[in-house]
């Protein structure tokens, strides 16, 4: 039977969207816990019909309100995460490692049907990422606490609302020439968002647990391919230069002072490391739940607003003396 009541962190991000318009699709209503409910509860109460989504504004860290929300729930879903740290006690170790811990106690506590948890693909290599280790961390914390938690690991996440192939096509656009970190050889296996929301919504309703599962999109491809594509969909052509890593290094250093870095040192240190299936784990295909979006016919969906002429771009006129 699939539960009634989901209980969704993070569910104001690209993931998050996506998945709340899958399960309220099907039935299924969602309460959704936010940091802000002015700046994000519009995005979140457009995702399903009226009355499936119920949005409470909450610290992550206030115990006795996240407390209350668990007694209601019949599943758990944490999606929260972040990419670099910042000096508002957003560390990796806050978000990665103690908040889950947290909530998987709670799961347990309150004898949940399941609790499912978003970490990252390639976490085991990166011993030298303190955004790896912290998923680690955080990983053994919830098996630990909550041994039927089901722990997804995600290749890089896209669609149209991502913060990669978008925030690339931008700098694309607008830099003659673009830096290739490791010779732009790290492999990837791109996962669109929906085939990710589709793998968690069958999670649920199948109840399957599987401790740990990998997730991955249809095909394997390079940091260079990526930018070869995306540079192919917005029709432009740029120069792509491989950066040496002392260089690199001090960007990053530079980059990670902004108050949004596109590269932070521990990123830097991430990109030497393979994003691709580890073998060690179950994946969605193991389960029966292989990817469908190819990674080239999604981007097209929405790189024409990087190409000259936007949505006009491929729009030829005919006139009726052509005809």
């Amino acid at each position: 039977m699939i539960p009634k009541n989901c209980l969704i962190f993070g569910g104001s991000g690209q993931i998050g969207r996506f998945l709340i318009r899958k399960l309220t699709k099907n039935n299924i209503k969602v309460t959704v816990v936010t940091r802000n409910i002015h700046q994000k509860s519009y995005i979140i109460k457009t995702q399903g019909n009226a009355g499936y989504i119920n949005i409470i504004e909450a610290n992550i860290y206030d115990e006795k309100i996240i407390r209350s929300l668990f007694e209601k729930a019949d599943i758990c879903i944490n999606l929260i995460g972040i990419l670099f740290e910042n000096k508002r006690g957003n560390t990796f170790h806050n978000i990665h490692t103690l908040f889950p811990s947290l909530l998987s106690k709670l799961a347990r506590e309150y004898k949940l049907k399941n609790f499912i948890h978003l970490s990252a693909l390639g976490i085991n290599d990166a011993i030298d990422s303190a955004y790896a280790q912290s998923k680690l961390e955080g990983e053994k914390n919830i098996l630990k606490n909550f041994p039927l938690a089901t722990i997804l690991r995600p290749s890089i996440v896209y669609s149209v609302d991502d913060n990669f192939t978008t925030n690339f096509m931008t700098l694309l656009n607008r830099l003659p020439i673009f830096p290739l970190y490791y010779s732009g050889k790290t492999k990837f296996t791109p996962i669109h968002c929906s085939d990710l929301t589709d793998i968690i919504y069958n999670i649920i309703s199948k109840n399957i647990n599987s401790k740990i599962i990998e997730c991955v999109g249809p095909e394997v491809i390079t940091f260079k391919e990526i930018l070869l594509r995306l540079l192919s969909s917005i029709e432009k052509k740029r120069l792509l230069v491989p950066m040496p890593l002392t260089i690199a290094a001090i960007t990053a250093k530079i980059f990670q002072l902004f108050p949004n870095p596109i590269l932070t040192e521990d990123q830097l240190r991430l990109l030497k490391y393979d994003n691709v299936l580890s073998n060690k784990y179950k994946s969605n295909y193991d389960i029966g739940l292989p990817s469908k979006k190819n990674f080239d016919e999604e981007v097209k969906k929405y790189s024409y607003m990087w190409r000259e002429g936007g949505q006009f771009s491929t729009f030829k006129y005919t006139s009726k003396d052509d005809t």
